[in-house]
């Protein structure tokens, strides 16, 4: 039982440390000739200040109803800018596996509204679009619990979690549990848990300083 409350323990803590962000997909599609242009987000809603990516897709109508083909090499003669008010930065778009799908990496650093200025050609049509994109968000969007009232329950968390592991790391010591400290398999076990648990604590006090 212990080495189960041991890496339970663990694991509570790296809930801390870790989040999670759904991506969606509320992009802006944009039709230029016979190509049809998605324009948005990887990870939405996007916050200011986290890693993204700025995602399209150019496809053309396929062969049946309903089907699309994506367009290969779509910005080898393609330039795409990306607006943020009189700001503008031309970026590098990066290639997906995918035919017809890109990327290009972008942190964003403001909080409103961003546009993506592609201009050039697609197989010799011209392109020259306007594509407004989600809004970036503050971190608020995505803080649970607000930060004015969750510090103090986390760090209270977090010394339960540092308490409960000193005092099982005690019982290991006296003798006062059931695992025996000869080598054996139980108690590799159960050392190895405190070793997650600590890892775990210590990722989450790393995150709990960023958020400040």
């Amino acid at each position: 039982m212990i080495v189960v409350k041991i890496i339970l323990i663990g694991l509570i803590a790296l809930l801390f440390s870790i989040g999670m962000i759904a991506p969606s997909f509320a992009h802006t599609t944009v039709e230029v000739d016979k190509y049809h242009i998605e324009v948005g987000w990887g990870l939405e809603p996007p916050v200011v200040g986290i890693r993204n990516d700025i995602v399209f897709k150019i496809t053309e109508a396929g062969d049946t109803e309903g089907s699309f083909k994506g367009i290969t090499s779509a910005f080898k003669n393609l330039e795409a800018t990306v607006v943020f008010g009189g700001v503008t930065k031309t970026i590098d778009v990066n290639g997906d596996p995918r035919p017809g799908y890109y990327f290009s990496p972008i942190i964003p650093t403001k909080t409103g509204t961003y546009l993506m200025d592609l201009k050039g050609e697609i197989a010799g049509m011209p392109v020259d679009v306007e594509i407004p994109i989600e809004d970036v968000e503050s971190t608020s969007i995505l803080n649970f619990p607000p930060q004015s009232s969750g510090g103090s329950g986390d760090v209270a968390a977090l010394k339960n979690a540092i308490s409960a592991i000193q005092k099982d790391v005690s019982n290991l010591k006296s003798g006062e549990t059931t695992v025996t400290s000869d080598g054996g398999v139980a108690y590799d076990f159960a050392i190895f848990g405190l070793s997650i648990a600590a890892a775990a604590i210590i990722l989450a006090i790393i995150a709990l300083i960023k958020r400040k």
